[in-house]
């Protein structure tokens, strides 16, 4: 039974990786019509929408099956929570969406992911020890990050951009451990509205400060902030929050960082980046890293 819920909570994981994945298509695409707070701001509050009205539907099938429990769950910790997680993740979008107008949809993805390293380095810090075997799955998923994205490269040296998306991975890092922290004392939907509404006031707030936002901005990249807001936002984020109870972090990251293989094929698929036998290399390796880790230990006698 543990080993079925494992499995389940790593395929929501991978499901909300290819969300994720495509996703870096349409943030691609809305770069071009918006500045990064604008394009946060927008998918921001269009994720709040969506999860009110999940919300909303929850709580009205609970009143038809004769349960009245309160809306707002475990108020003073689902603030404290959403508030820290949203802080992170607006941080870490906006350094994202900033970074992802200056390269490709698939370097944007690798970078992004470098998570897959930094969680389980945190993870020592804070008392965890992953196994050997996880250890392994980490390097092969490496490896295939940088067949994915960097093999062939004439300079290894990092642009504006890729610090920017640099960052972002650090933060995506710190956002990560933070809902594995808070998660298990939550309700997975409430805890993702919390982190995007926290989101969407300060992309909003940045969007008036430092842009000038305009209602052709919004219709010329209407597809893309709908995607991003409502699978990207809404439902992936929520996967994330309910797939990564009683799982352990390191698997979550390598399950998460097979966004950068979605982002690639989606790149090649939508954009026409196409993809060499040395980047068709990293997603099998990708792939296998995370087929790996799913596989039950050796018990010893």
């Amino acid at each position: 039974m543990e080993n079925k819920k494992q499995l389940r909570n790593t395929l929501l994981l991978v499901f909300a990786a290819l969300l994720w994945g495509t996703s870096f298509v349409a943030q691609s695409v809305g770069s071009g019509y918006m500045g990064p707070y604008t394009f946060l701001a927008g998918r921001s509050w269009l994720a709040c929408a969506f999860l009110l009205g999940l919300m909303g539907a929850r709580r009205a099938a609970q009143h038809h099956r004769g349960q009245r429990l309160p809306f707002w769950l475990h108020g003073k910790t689902l603030v404290t929570g959403g508030g820290l997680c949203g802080i992170v993740l607006f941080t870490a979008c906006a350094a994202q969406q900033m970074g992802i107008g200056t390269t490709s949809a698939a370097k944007a993805g690798f970078m992004t992911t470098l998570y897959v390293v930094l969680v389980p380095v945190c993870g020592i810090f804070l008392g965890r020890r992953p196994g050997p075997k996880l250890w392994v799955c980490v390097g092969v998923s490496v490896a295939g990050l940088y067949l994915l994205c960097l093999a062939g490269r004439d300079s290894l040296a990092l642009t504006g951009g890729e610090w920017q998306l640099l960052l972002c991975a650090v933060l995506f890092t710190l956002q990560i451990l933070l809902v594995n922290h808070f998660s298990p004392r939550l309700d997975g939907v409430q805890l993702s509205f919390a982190q995007f509404f926290t989101m969407a006031v300060l992309s909003t707030v940045c969007m008036f400060l430092f842009e000038q936002p305009t209602l052709a901005q919004f219709a010329g990249a209407a597809v893309p902030v709908l995607y991003c807001g409502i699978m990207s936002s809404g439902v992936a984020y929520t996967l994330q929050i309910i797939g990564q109870r009683e799982l352990d972090p390191t698997i979550a990251s390598l399950a998460m960082c097979l966004e950068s293989v979605f982002s690639a094929l989606a790149g090649w698929l939508v954009l026409g980046q196409t993809l060499s036998d040395s980047e068709l290399a990293g997603c099998v390796l990708m792939f296998a890293a995370i087929m790996v880790s799913q596989l039950p230990d050796k018990k010893r006698c």
